[in-house]
């Protein structure tokens, strides 16, 4: 997928010198070969130099991955290790970090040229790097064998993705807020605090842009893929394709020559409602087909909703969707297609319909087409709301989660593992029926109790792990970061009666 890093860890073993240098070699030799056999032997490098207690050591390592390509760190203590020069490489290398350790291999093995002590050295790394202000991601289980440690490594990829592609992100924001959306309210002190770049224009800039870029000789190719995505035969595509394959070009030729410094960029757009007076048109097919290449446009000029659509993005490698909280599942729709139906029995509470106005991709809608915007219609011609791309979303599971700076500039986190259920909405734009277990209470005591806003971001799968410990990473506090807990586990706020 475009617009998001590729990922390749450098694997460096570190060795005390007063344990056999050839214990933490062939320890390493073992993870590389290890991880080949399970998995794509590209996304590593395994650097031969040995670390022991030499700061000169340390610098040669650190120089060798970079010259091999590598964004990503894995410091590996093949015994017990060198506390000063093995959190140095964590300090120094300018990427995301992991550590991993050996565990003891046999019990026949146990003597002063086999034993390693790294689940003793693996408390000294911990203890040096907090002396030295150094984050590193270290695995829930850090000290495996070698099939074990080669799993933690692949299970570091989409956290290292998400450090490394935050630091080289740019969001750009078109508009204020719309009226009475003080909800996307983005205080933009913890995006520096991530390293994320945020550059902020007006509507007029980009209607401005848009309109230099009529009769742009693109246009036709942008439209024909935008009719053959949609299923339109030659000769009956709609009109409106033309305004939004010239806008499609618009925000692409922006972000590509706004980027500054920055590989990855995110867009954010205030789409209601003088888009629809100036522009005559909708961006939410738009919106969806960028996000099918791997750049969010979130709808509302909510830049927190595009900042974890991004994180999204990097977690599950694939797209991802920004939606409203809802509405409701009326009581007659839980009775007659829900109640007792599915694998879990869900509670009318634990359902509630994600929705918005046509964002979400085309491959993750049921029977997508195009349409125009119901909502916008009650106040504009009907024509000029052309593009928005519905479809009820497709059934499997998913994950429910939101970052979001608080107006005093603390991050807090959420996410709920659930599944979009096989049920017909029976509505319009690209909605789905949602069930998560508890839903009720996640809603009250941690959603309202927090206020966090209506727009929570989507993937397509169970990601919640991978999604915690990335955000835990980047630095969202443990207390910070809320799910929906089971029945019996009670909330803060939650009334004990």
């Amino acid at each position: 997928m475009e617009n998001i890093p590729s990922i390749k860890v450098g694997i460096v073993a570190v060795s005390r010198d007063c344990f056999p240098a050839p214990l933490a070699v062939n320890r390493r030799k073992a993870v590389a070969e290890a991880y080949a056999a399970k998995f794509n032997k590209d996304d590593i490098y395994e650097c031969p130099i040995t670390i022991v207690e030499s700061e000169e050591d340390m610098v040669k390592a650190l120089e060798d991955v970079k010259a091999h390509g590598c964004n990503a760190l894995c410091v590996y203590l093949g015994n017990f290790g060198p506390e000063i020069s093995e959190t140095m490489l964590a300090k120094y290398f300018d990427g995301p970090v992991m550590f991993s350790a050996a565990a003891e291999e046999r019990s026949d093995t146990l003597g002063i040229e086999g034993r390693g002590d790294a689940y003793c050295g693996m408390l000294n790394a911990s203890y040096n790097l907090a002396l030295r202000n150094t984050k590193a991601w270290i695995p829930e289980n850090p000290v495996r064998d070698a099939e074990g440690v080669a799993e933690n490594i692949h299970d570091f990829l989409p956290i290292a993705r998400v450090r490394y592609g935050l630091s080289n992100l740019k969001i750009i924001s078109f508009g204020p807020r719309p009226a009475n959306f003080l909800a996307c309210n983005a205080p933009i002190k913890q995006l520096y605090n991530l390293g994320v770049e945020i550059e902020e224009e007006s509507e007029l800039d980009l209607y401005e842009s848009f309109t230099k870029h009529e009769g742009d000789e693109r246009i036709a190719s942008v439209k024909a893929d935008m009719a053959a995505e949609m299923g339109y035969e030659s000769g009956k595509e709609p009109a409106m394709l033309d305004k939004l394959a010239q806008y499609e070009l618009t925000l692409l030729d922006w972000a590509e020559s706004h980027k500054g410094c920055k590989k990855f960029v995110a867009l954010t757009t205030k789409c209601w409602p003088a888009f629809q007076d100036m522009f005559r048109f909708v961006p939410c097919y738009v919106n969806s087909r960028l996000m099918s290449r791997g750049i969010p446009v979130s709808c509302e000029v909510d830049i927190y909703g595009t900042l974890s659509e991004y994180i999204g993005l990097c977690v599950s490698g694939e797209p991802v969707t920004l939606l409203d909280i809802n509405n409701s599942v009326p009581r007659d729709m839980y009775e007659s297609e829900i109640k007792g139906k599915f694998g879990y029995d869900y509670k009318l509470t634990d359902t509630f319909m994600g929705f918005h106005c046509g964002n979400t991709c085309s491959k993750k809608l049921v029977k997508p087409h195009l349409d125009f915007q119901k909502i916008m219609a009650h106040t504009h011609p009907a024509e000029w709301c052309d593009g928005t791309i519905e479809g009820d979303i497709v059934p499997g599971e998913i994950t429910f989660y939101r970052l979001q700076s608080t107006a005093d500039a603390r991050l807090l986190a959420y996410a709920a593992e659930g599944e979009v259920l096989p049920v017909a909405t029976k509505s319009f734009g690209s909605i789905g029926v949602f069930a998560i277990k508890e839903m009720g209470r996640f809603y009250r005591y941690e959603l309202i109790e927090n206020n966090f806003p209506h727009h929570g971001a989507v993937m397509f799968g169970h990601y919640g792990k991978s999604l915690y410990d990335a955000l835990r990473y980047i630095g969202v506090e443990a207390c910070n970061f809320e799910f929906n807990r089971p029945a019996g586990d009670r909330y803060p706020g939650e009334n004990p009666f």
